[in-house]
């Protein structure tokens, strides 16, 4: 299976954030119909942004919440599989970028459920996206802050239900990154889902990941793609689908394609090891750069 053809595609789409309403490329505005991923994990997120819904009878799980103009959007999508809004009762997040983080305060709101992150994760989200130590600081838009957020430690697990959801703290792209990671079961079959964050080393202004000043930068990095790399892994998703041409995977599946393309215990390994050759260009680029600095 050929996957990530459309990561270099991935990776330029988030930092185009748009103008006025940072709408950002017309895919992460563009409908999805929801749908069913693996057992009790579904897709409510649109064409661009991912949104993810865990169910159980004692309540839901949804992971990231998009762009703020976006919030009636993943509402509509979760009532139109049956699922009152109100028994939405955690909301987690990838990172706190406004294209995966705009809408939980309304989210959040509007079903009364509690929000969790990781700790840096956490303050950002107070924040609305305005956190120095941000690698796009100053390039991505702010949005409506979250007062209210849990902190979930790494390694952590929260519960819902019978769901049990384990954070996986992957800075990086982020000081907040965080992964997600939980099983679903389906027809007697128990797979691992893997909710893997953006592992793209993009920076703005003068930040640079290879700053003496700052040698954790590049060791937390590599970390977070070794931590990716050895995750128990039979479904990734991640915050733009295209990143793991996820939704490309599910048409192949829906056509009947066998093996399930949706299904790959490579994936996370895949996906964190293009992810370590876009950081070492990165670093790459930015020694260049220095070297040709007065």
């Amino acid at each position: 299976m050929k996957l990530f053809h459309r990561v270099a595609l991935g990776v330029s789409m988030a930092l185009c954030f748009g103008t006025a309403a940072h709408a950002g490329p017309p895919e992460w505005t563009q409908p999805e119909k929801p749908f069913r991923i693996f057992g009790n994990t579904y897709y409510v997120g649109t064409h661009g942004l991912s949104a993810i819904l865990i169910t159980s009878p004692e309540g839901m799980v949804l992971i990231d919440g998009t762009l703020q103009q976006n919030a009636a959007q993943i509402e509509a999508n979760i009532a139109s599989l049956g699922f009152p809004l109100r028994d939405v009762k955690l909301i987690l997040n990838t990172h706190a970028h406004s294209d995966h983080a705009g809408a939980i305060a309304t989210l959040a709101k509007d079903s009364g459920a509690r929000v969790a992150a990781s700790e840096p994760g956490a303050a950002e989200l107070r924040l609305g996206g305005k956190y120095p130590d941000d690698p796009q600081f100053g390039d991505a838009p702010e949005y409506p802050p979250e007062a209210n957020v849990q902190v979930i430690a790494d390694g952590g697990v929260v519960h819902v239900g019978d769901v049990v959801v384990t954070a996986h703290y992957t800075p990086g792209h982020t000081p907040g990154s965080t992964s997600w990671t939980w099983q679903s079961c389906e027809g007697g079959r128990c797979l691992h889902m893997v909710y893997a964050d953006s592992l793209s080393a993009l920076a703005a202004g003068s930040y640079r990941y290879s700053d003496p000043a700052h040698p954790e930068r590049v060791a937390n990095y590599r970390r977070s793609l070794a931590t990716v790399a050895a995750l128990p892994c039979d479904i990734l998703m991640t915050p733009h689908p295209d990143q793991s041409d996820f939704l490309e995977r599910v048409a192949r599946r829906d056509k009947g394609a066998k093996p399930d393309p949706v299904v790959d215990t490579q994936a996370c390994r895949a996906y964190a090891a293009q992810a370590g050759k876009r950081l070492d260009a990165q670093l790459a680029k930015e020694r260049a750069g220095r070297s040709t600095t007065p």
